[in-house]
Formats: C-alpha cells, structure tokens, sequence
C-alpha cells in the first residue's frame, strides 16, 4: 500500500494514457466504418450467362444513390484502343410503321438511355457484352478479323457522381475477350472484381475520362 500511495500520480497518469488509448483506437474503429459505409461501391458483372451473349450488369451497392453519368465501353486490341459511351443507344426490333410521323414515332420509342439515378441496391441491365462489342465495332469501323486477334480485352468502365461530391467517382472491370474460343469461354473477367476508382487520384483520372468523352462529342 505504501509503494501504491508513494507511485499514484504515475500510476494515475499511465491508466490515464491506456484510456486514452482505447478511446483513440475505438473512435478509429468508428471513423473506419463510417468511412467504408459512406465510400460509393460499383459492381460490373455478367447476368444470364458468362459468354457475350451475356447481360453486362452495373449494380450500386453504396449506401446511397449514385447518378450514372457515362457508361464507357473500351476495346483494347493489338492496333489501339477504341472506346465509345454506351450511356445512350438505339434499340432496335419493334412493329414497322409507315408515314414520317410514325417513323419518327418509332425512333422515339426505340431510344434509350442509362444516364439517371441509379438507386442503392439497385442494377441496371445495359446490353449483352456482344451487342456492345458490335457497336464499338461499327461506330470505328474495325474490321471483323482484327476482333478474332488474339489479346482483345473489354474494359468497362462506369462514371457517376455519389451524393454531394464534386469530383465523380469511378468504377472499372475488364474482360478478356476470346471469340475464337467455345461460347463459355469467349469473356473471362481478367479480375476477381470489380476496381473501385474513390481515391483522389483515381478521381482525377475519372474525371480525364469524362473530359475526354465530352470533348469527342463536341467534335
């Protein structure tokens, strides 16, 4: 008892700091969790089978809604790079009608877009991998052989503003695409999942993507 009354304001002081200490690490674990639920999380994946004939899926599973601002799909082959925004197409199929009025009608009707609200725990169902291969191909005009090459990759890649962020946010996942291969085995996702593109470099990189769409369209 003598050494206890002769050490407690040093004792005092080390309980003190261990406090101190379980209070920072717990206010860690808090920040931690609050940062991860606020952190915006984009999935793409295939629906309704794994060869291109399969769904291309872009699910939001953040915590809040995101607005789906551009939807890019890149073809990565041996002679370049070629990307196009899918956001946007024309759907085709539907009765035939006649007379320019109905015509125009019928554009109208086939006309669809992705951009809008994408609600938490939401998806949106794009167009098969096929379709959106087939639109790259006929917006650049490659040639059909330079697509049985070998090394071809999709890449998609999702740009959408989360909550009241100025910067958009990001999310990419590539596939390695095979159409010599039997129809299972034609799109391989080269990653387990899907890259979440949040931090502030990743951002910055996001944003050049926007960019680079905008000023393609303006041309």
């Amino acid at each position: 008892m003598e050494w206890l009354n002769d050490n407690a304001q040093a004792i005092s002081a080390v309980a003190s700091i261990c406090t101190l200490f379980v209070w920072v690490f717990y206010a860690q674990l808090l920040y931690n969790g609050y940062v991860r639920q606020r952190r915006p999380r984009v999935i793409i994946n295939r629906g309704k089978g794994i060869g291109v004939d399969s769904i291309c899926l872009i699910s939001n599973m953040s915590s809040e809604a995101i607005y789906v601002q551009h939807l890019v799909a890149v073809l990565h082959t041996q002679k370049g790079s070629y990307s196009l925004d899918v956001v946007e197409y024309q759907q085709h199929g539907g009765e035939q009608q006649t007379g320019s009025q109905q015509k125009g009608e019928q554009q109208e009707s086939s006309y669809r877009t992705h951009q809008g609200p994408l609600a938490s725990g939401d998806y949106l169902n794009i167009q098969s991998f096929g379709d959106i291969v087939n639109q790259i191909k006929d917006y650049w005009e490659i040639d059909d052989n330079l697509l049985h090459e070998q090394n071809i990759q999709l890449e998609i890649r999702v740009i959408a503003i989360y909550g009241s962020e100025d910067m958009p946010t990001g999310a990419s996942r590539t596939f390695n695409l095979d159409l010599n291969a039997s129809p299972n085995h034609q799109l391989i996702p080269a990653s387990v999942d899907t890259d979440r593109l949040n931090s502030r470099g990743q951002r910055k990189r996001v944003l050049e993507w926007a960019k680079e769409i905008e000023t393609h369209k303006a041309r």
